[in-house]
């Protein structure tokens, strides 16, 4: 009991050292505050609806009305039945936002770092290297939530492949499940197929040196635990995977039938994300620099420049006040790369790449191999439409690639694969497992590259670079062409203080490794100057971008959007109706979903159909595909002042039609609202034919369909018909889920309008319920609790076997 007490104990030490770390980073929690994250206050806007009902009535709804005219919640934050792995997390995530997700990238690296044998304390060290990477921070600060969940589980699932490879086939799928586990439940499926993609290049890297060895069934065998271990993992969320996928083939991840672009020409992408979509975050080649050297192309999009600038001079001498001067560049257009926005360079910590490139010249063996393999493939793939060949051959013939967005992200391998290699040198040299003249010789050769790469570009930077970014043109226009030759000023000013910058880390580093292997510091001694050298070069970059400007109170983040003299006008109308939102970007906001049920909203996968309608009708002004959205209010700005504007011409909740035409394809239905009187009007695609008697139908002025009672899973019309009728109604179609009943009867229903939903109602006085009953919940719940028991007896099967063996 003592021994392993004592055994415990530093590692005991570490986790309390971590809480503090991330709390005093994130410092402001302490005082309530919560900081101000961009897209959780559109998260908040998009899932008002759902999260009102869901504390009123105590249940899901699954269904929001409040944003793109109606949409699943699978990817709102739904809570499904059985999820006792969601339950885990937030167990180990106890820290409040987001110091709770700093707190995790430190624990499940650390995990990584011991599983490699790595000392705890230079384990310790190498936590916050990992979790203070500048990228890591920054999505942090703009509310990437599960991006960062995803990344902060990455380490653990490393470490239980690496384990179960080692031979530890039990406690090591037993880790790699649950790390897998938890994985999946972040829900950021993009994070986790680049996950995949370096599981693969570490699987080969392992398969090739089994191979070697002539030990290929203990590969097969660990590989066997591991499948295993995947088929639980996914099972046990089972119901957020089935219903993401679902979902997905509806949004505009999936094959969204059109084969025509709103100009008329012909797609090129048939099923996934469009190409330029895709590639629209493509990281410049000489951009990657920045890794190394923090604004090696000028930062940010947005950098606080001093009044010493030649950008503040420039301004004070076109006649700029110094109040409008200052105000200028507090948010200075320094950035000169290749992307149309940055929000800070993905900076890992000179000192971090030099440990990384030491470690290339005296690491030997798998571990290099596939952590140079996969940073490599990582640094290639981010380059996106600026190494085009090789990422139009992933998105054209590597299955899913085509799915995700912004392939600058896929960079967060590296920001986990450079610490990796980095920090594990290190440890080798604190323990002595190379030869002195082994390491002098790679911290030489180390030293010569990674610092005279730092001093080429000080040295050769006229050379090299004019320093003048896509935007300086508009910038002429604007302020004057004496501006911009301030403003490259500036921009060689930053390059060069951080290139020195990062040449002074680069030296210190290897001073303190030197120092150590000439015995004139001690371990303990070297350890501490490594560490506070790794710290203080990416804190002091992170809090250029994320510090405590950005925290607020905790009620400005709960109510992330102020009612205006529209919103309050609207709101009197208690009503079912939409409100389309145009004063702003409606399709890039959730502002007006947080106050009504709203035709746009924010989302990374929108519904694709509604995607189409604005592409191709509602951006254009279509005011009959308006009036069939039911499209009530609209919010507009005129000469600076918000207004609402009502419409009188809505169709409302429902409508019957007297004619139908039938179309053969998603082409024909999209186009053919061009001229379509939705009221009388309705067109139909060709695989809901079956479902309609006839096309033509008699209008009769006594016949009445109207909206009794509301809930977003649940709709109920009382109608009164003399004849049968096609009803047509101002609700998006989804096939999955949704199911419509004539007083108890169920009754089928289709698609009609391109994206409505539409039925055949038998004459009489009746009632029509809608309900949202989602199989795909319902079923996944089943393999969920199903998945957990059989986990849970493996586990216990396992311990049985494992002590039976030890009493053997």
């Amino acid at each position: 009991m003592n021994f392993n007490y004592k055994k415990l104990l530093p590692h005991l030490i570490i986790v309390f050292a971590f809480i503090i770390v991330a709390l005093a980073y994130f410092s402001p929690v302490l005082q309530g505050k919560v900081i101000y994250q961009s897209d959780i206050a559109q998260y908040i806007g998009m899932a008002k609806e759902q999260n009102d009902f869901r504390e009123s009535e105590k249940q899901e709804p699954y269904w929001t009305n409040s944003a793109f005219g109606g949409m699943p919640t699978y990817q709102l934050g739904a809570n499904y039945p059985y999820n006792f792995v969601k339950e885990i997390d937030r167990s180990i995530r106890f820290l409040p936002r987001p110091a709770d997700y700093l707190f995790l990238y430190f624990i499940g690296i650390y995990i990584l770092f011991l599983e490699l044998k790595v000392d705890y304390k230079i384990a310790f060290l190498g936590a916050l290297a990992f979790g203070f990477s500048t990228y890591l921070i920054i999505i942090l600060g703009v509310g990437h939530n599960a991006k960062a969940h995803a990344i902060a589980y990455m380490p653990m699932v490393l470490a239980g492949i690496i384990y179960s490879f080692r031979g530890n086939y039990f406690k090591g799928s037993l880790l790699f499940t649950i790390a897998m586990a938890l994985e999946i439940n972040a829900n950021h499926p993009q994070m986790t197929y680049y996950l995949l993609l370096l599981v693969l290049v570490l699987g080969l890297a392992y398969l090739i040196d089994f191979y070697k060895k002539e030990q290929l069934p203990q590969f097969f065998k660990a590989l066997v635990f591991m499948v295993v271990g995947v088929v639980i993992a996914v099972g046990v969320n089972a119901t957020s995977l089935m219903a993401t996928q679902e979902y997905g083939e509806f949004s505009t991840r999936g094959n969204k039938g059109l084969t025509i672009n709103s100009d008329g020409t012909e797609k090129t992408q048939k099923a996934g994300l469009e190409y330029d979509y895709i590639t629209e975050y493509s990281y410049g080649i000489a951009e990657s620099f920045n890794l190394f050297i923090p604004r090696f192309m000028g930062g940010s999009s947005s950098e606080k420049l001093d009044e010493d600038s030649a950008s503040y001079q420039a301004l004070l001498k076109v006649g700029a006040s110094p109040q409008q001067a200052k105000d200028f560049i507090e948010h200075s257009p320094t950035y000169w790369g290749d992307q149309t926005y940055i929000g800070a360079p993905a900076y890992i910590g000179a000192s971090l790449i030099f440990l990384f490139v030491f470690a290339l010249f005296l690491i030997r063996g798998r571990l290099k191999w596939w952590i140079v393999g996969g940073s490599i493939l990582a640094l290639i793939l981010s380059w996106g439409d600026n190494f085009a060949f090789v990422t139009k051959f992933f998105i054209n013939y590597v299955p899913l690639y085509n799915k995700f967005r912004a392939v600058s992200s896929i960079q967060v391998l590296i920001e986990l694969c450079v610490p990796i290699l980095g920090i594990y040198a290190l440890a080798q040299v604190f323990q002595k497992n190379y030869t002195k003249e082994e390491i002098l010789k790679a911290l030489k050769s180390s030293t010569i590259v990674a610092g005279g790469l730092a001093l080429v570009f000080l040295l050769l930077k006229s050379m090299f670079f004019d320093f003048t970014g896509n935007g300086d043109r508009g910038l002429i226009e604007q302020v004057g062409p004496d501006f911009v030759r301030s403003l490259r000023e500036d921009r060689k000013a930053i390059f060069t203080e951080d290139t020195l910058r990062s040449l002074f880390f680069v030296l210190a580093c290897a001073g303190i490794i030197w120092a150590f292997v000439k015995e004139k510091a001690s371990k303990n001694l070297a350890i501490a100057g490594l560490g506070i050298l790794i710290v203080v070069d990416l804190v002091a970059v992170d809090k250029r971008y994320v510090n405590n400007e950005d925290f607020v109170s905790k009620v400005t983040m709960e109510q992330p959007f102020q009612q205006n003299s529209a919103d309050a006008e609207i709101l009197q109308d208690k009503g079912h109706y939409r409100v389309l939102d145009v004063s702003g970007s409606p399709f890039n906001s959730a502002r007006a979903s947080y106050f009504h049920n709203s035709i746009g909203g924010y989302h990374a996968a929108k519904p694709a159909r509604i995607q189409d309608l604005f592409d191709f009708h509602i951006a254009t002004g279509n005011q009959e595909v308006l009036d069939m959205l039911n499209m009530k209010y609209m919010i507009i700005s005129n000469q600076g002042k918000i207004m609402s504007q009502m419409n009188p011409e809505a169709n409302g909740n429902a409508w019957f039609v007297d004619q139908v035409s039938v179309v053969n394809d998603a082409n024909e239905a999209i186009l053919a609202l061009d001229s379509l009187q939705t009221k009388q009007q309705a067109v139909v695609e060709k695989e809901f034919a079956a479902m309609l008697p006839r096309k033509r139908f008699e209008n009769d002025a006594t016949d009445t369909i109207q909206l009794k009672s509301y809930q977003p899973n649940e709709l109920v019309y009382d109608y009164s018909l003399s004849e049968d009728r096609l009803a047509v109604f101002s609700e998006v179609y989804y096939p999955h889920g949704w199911h419509a009943y004539v007083d108890g009867e169920k009754i089928e229903h289709f698609r009609a309008d391109y994206v409505l939903r539409a039925a055949m109602l038998p004459k009489g006085n009746h009632e029509l319920v809608f309900k949202f009953q989602p199989e795909v919940v319902q079923q996944g719940s089943m393999i969920t609790l199903a998945s957990g028991i059989v986990f849970l007896l493996l586990i216990l099967a396992g311990v049985f076997y494992t002590r039976k063996k030890k009493t053997s």
